[in-house]
């Protein structure tokens, strides 16, 4: 993992650059945020440069974005006033003392080892209050693809490479439930050339 936050580390402005029309994710987040109760608490989990951060804050939510990257949460600090953020790795999210009514892991998990999802879901877990809701998006695994590798990439115009794992609809429902949630809402969307599936699911 130390590699990976290196990478990120390394290409955290361009990144926020290159993110900042994304839209694939908003019907997704506006159906979450549809279900929470006004000005819920939020931990953005992986929250990168703060993209969704923002999205939240700006509608009145109140905001934790934690990322193990110190050069993504300088970005997102600076893009996002009103939120609090935190140097902080997913593994470590129980040395967090406040539960959330929403914790959102969009494009975090995917980062992931899949023999570890279990372990990290459960760290999620742990922040989240009772009758809270999780939110999750992955990359689904194409056909004849492997599970997990690693991409290396040069789109900014130098070569830099990430861990992925690469993950099925059925294997993100099995995750969740065998966490004790249960799932709200879960779909395969597909903006481009990446499918994701995103599922909110309901802490029993």
């Amino acid at each position: 993992m130390s590699e990976l936050k290196n990478t990120y580390n390394k290409i955290a402005n361009d990144w926020h650059e290159d993110h900042k029309e994304d839209m694939w994710w908003r019907e997704g987040v506006d159906h979450l945020i549809s279900l929470l109760p006004p000005h819920a608490s939020i931990l953005d989990v992986g929250c990168g440069a703060g993209h969704k951060s923002k999205y939240f804050s700006d509608r009145r939510l109140q905001v934790t974005g934690v990322d193990f990257s110190e050069g993504m949460i300088a970005v997102a600090s600076k893009q996002v006033p009103t939120a609090h953020f935190q140097v902080l790795d997913m593994y470590k999210l129980d040395s967090l003392s406040e539960t959330f009514d929403c914790v959102f892991a969009q494009a975090s998990l995917l980062h992931i080892p899949k023999r570890d999802i279990p372990l990290v879901l459960g760290k999620l877990l742990q922040r989240l209050k009772p009758d809270g809701l999780l939110y999750v998006a992955v990359k689904e695994v194409r056909e004849g693809d492997p599970e997990e590798k690693i991409e290396i990439e040069n789109d900014y115009g130098y070569e830099y490479q990430r861990f992925f794992s690469y993950f099925t609809k059925d294997e993100v429902h099995t995750a969740l439930q065998v966490a004790g949630l249960e799932i709200v809402k879960s779909e395969v969307i597909q903006p481009g050339k990446t499918r994701w599936v995103q599922a909110i699911a309901r802490k029993k």
